[in-house]
């Protein structure tokens, strides 16, 4: 069971939660950047939530099909088409063997997620099918190519075919506009007056050459009231760290594990999905937010996803 890559989109990853434990030997984690979308996808597909998936960037791929599979799509809006023809994102599809997924340039936002019943069968590095792609680590040790052949799992039960007639609504769990809540973090109160004004208040600009490691963002520079000279310390995704520059930096899933730039914000982890959404060229504003807040919306937003897993669960197991 397997599927040809005709073409590889911009940037396809293989992807699941990410290596965990390793940090303290220099190994970062990466994993899914948008978990929300991740997630959902292999509910769709029948999958547990961490089977592996296709993480995709800005241009999805085109695959051909040598078996029968339930496969989903979610995440930022793209065409999908099985043989020329238009299916919904966001909602289980049967492709029959034999037959080309040809998945379209982003409308809007950044990655969409690609899941097959049974996930794709990567061999585990470290205990996670994810590629960090900067660190060349993972299945392949790069992203896909023309003629990669990607194996599925076998599940026992085979994919039968069924005409699946719904789709879940994408609008709780795709937002590439709303601000970021950003909470305080170790060197914020370092900041002139100025830049503490221009950090909620501006809106920067995602760069160019932003990417899974980090999205830089262009705007009026932040500026310290004083230099400071710091030791590297351990990083997470969300940071938000200002260089010499000026320009901050907002870590991405596949950050150093320790780095020495101030720390002039933490975005709450809940909003890490919409950070993952936002391509070069869109805006993002700040938020301010306290910590109370930011895990009270994790917690809400995790009782919704789980909540929505347990119901695709439901309709898929009814055949409906």
């Amino acid at each position: 069971m397997s599927i040809e890559v005709l073409k590889p989109g911009l940037l396809t990853t293989p992807q699941d939660f990410g290596r965990q434990g390793f940090t303290h030997l220099g190994i970062g984690r990466a994993g899914a950047f948008d978990a929300p979308a991740y997630r959902l996808a292999n509910a769709l597909a029948g999958n547990a939530r961490d089977a592996c998936a296709l993480e995709i960037t800005l241009l999805g791929p085109t695959l051909r099909f040598d078996c029968d599979a339930c496969i989903a799509v979610t995440g930022a809006p793209l065409s999908v088409q099985i043989d020329g023809v238009e299916h919904a994102m966001w909602s289980p599809l049967f492709i029959h063997a034999g037959r080309t997924l040809a998945l379209a340039a982003m409308r809007s936002g950044c990655r969409t997620y690609l899941a097959v019943h049974g996930g794709f069968d990567f061999e585990p590095v470290l205990g996670s099918r994810s590629l960090d792609v900067n660190a060349a680590l993972g299945p392949l040790q790069r992203p896909l190519r023309v003629g990669d052949a990607l194996r599925i799992r076998e599940t026992g039960n085979g994919s039968r075919e069924m005409k699946f007639n719904w789709s879940i609504d994408p609008r709780p769990w795709f937002d590439a506009e709303s601000p970021l809540r950003l909470l305080p973090a170790t060197h914020t109160h370092l900041l002139d007056a100025e830049s503490r004004q221009a950090l909620f208040s501006q809106a920067f600009q995602v760069s160019n050459d932003s990417n899974r490691v980090g999205v830089r963002l262009r705007g009026v520079p932040l500026r310290l009231d004083t230099p400071v000279e710091l030791i590297s310390e351990a990083c997470v995704a969300g940071t938000l760290q200002l260089p010499p520059s000026g320009e901050p930096i907002a870590l991405g899933v596949e950050h150093p594990v320790s780095g020495g730039y101030p720390r002039i914000g933490q975005i709450a982890a809940v909003d890490l999905p919409h950070l993952a959404q936002r391509r070069p060229g869109d805006a993002i504003r700040f938020a301010p937010c306290t910590l109370d807040e930011a895990r009270q919306a994790l917690r809400e937003r995790e009782r919704e996803l789980r909540e929505m897993e347990m119901l695709i669960a439901t309709r898929l197991q009814q055949g409906a």
